[in-house]
């Protein structure tokens, strides 16, 4: 059977669950700023332990004739690593503002200010970086307009200064074309100078004699190369020059002929670059 309780047993009893429930509270509240400062403290702690193992790989990537080679090639590629100190302010702040800690209104507005300008910083940048882009895509479009002949003729026009190897008659230009002979092919590599046997043939540019031959349809011939670009001067009489001689512009190196696969004399003028032929008739006014 329960003991009835009286009225001043009963006011007692509530008073001291009430202390007790304030005693709860305010420990509680106590306990409050202790926990955010062990927070604080081990964020900052954190910050200081990766800026220091930061600091040591730095010193080991930039430290000469004290470490392998090995060693500060990996320091290199590690301090080599993007550190967004702006995002990791952002995020900091906004834990900071989570907690209430710190930051007030005034400071919020602060942060949100800069991070607008640098958003718009950004975006006027990648703006910037969009229009180069475009501009440079555009002018790869319109250089893949031209044709493969036409932009090693542009080069080769801008680098060197090509002159004819001989005054004569035009008798066969670059390109298709329908010979009476079957032998002669249908598609012309060069241009046909013709000319009397014995007339004399100039260099048109610079270069080392790279083959000097009498074998083939071209008879007797030569390749003379200039870096990448290589001009042939073919069924000649006689050659003056022989392989691995330099021979030099407007320099005489053979005589007009009709050897190999022709019908008549003349030189046979190629020019090709990086083994693609080039109509001389783009290079030169013939």
């Amino acid at each position: 059977m329960e003991r009835v309780l009286s009225t001043e047993e009963r006011i007692r009893r509530a008073e001291e669950v009430y202390k007790n429930k304030g005693n709860v509270r305010q420990e509680s509240v106590k306990n409050i700023p202790k926990n955010k400062n062990r927070l604080i403290k081990k964020m900052l702690i954190q910050i200081v332990v990766c800026l220091s193992i930061y600091s040591v790989f730095y010193f080991l990537g930039h430290t000469e004739n004290l470490f392998s080679e090995d060693m500060m090639t990996k320091a290199k590629e590690i301090i080599a690593y993007d550190i967004n100190f702006d995002e990791l302010y952002k995020n900091f702040m906004n834990w900071l503002n989570s907690n209430n800690l710190f930051v007030n209104k005034s400071e919020n507005q602060i942060t949100n200010t800069m991070t607008n300008e640098l958003t718009n910083e950004i975006n006027l940048n990648e703006v910037l970086d969009n229009t180069a882009s475009i501009g440079g895509a555009t002018g790869e479009v319109e250089e893949t307009n031209l044709s493969q002949m036409e932009i090693d003729t542009n080069e080769i026009k801008s680098k060197y200064n090509l002159i004819k190897p001989l005054v004569g008659t035009i008798t066969s230009r670059y390109g298709y074309r329908e010979p009476t002979t079957a032998t002669v092919p249908k598609n012309h590599t060069g241009i046909d100078i013709a000319a009397n046997t014995g007339t004399v043939i100039y260099a048109a540019l610079d270069g080392v004699v790279k083959i000097a031959s009498s074998e083939g349809d071209y008879g007797n011939h030569l390749r003379i190369e200039k870096d990448d670009v290589a001009i042939y001067y073919a069924h000649c009489n006689k050659l003056y020059v022989k392989e691995g001689d330099y021979v030099t512009q407007n320099q005489p190196i053979a005589e007009v002929g009709a050897t190999g696969n022709v019908t008549g004399p003349h030189l046979h003028f190629e020019i090709r670059k990086e083994e693609r032929y080039v109509d001389p008739d783009m290079i030169l006014d013939f």
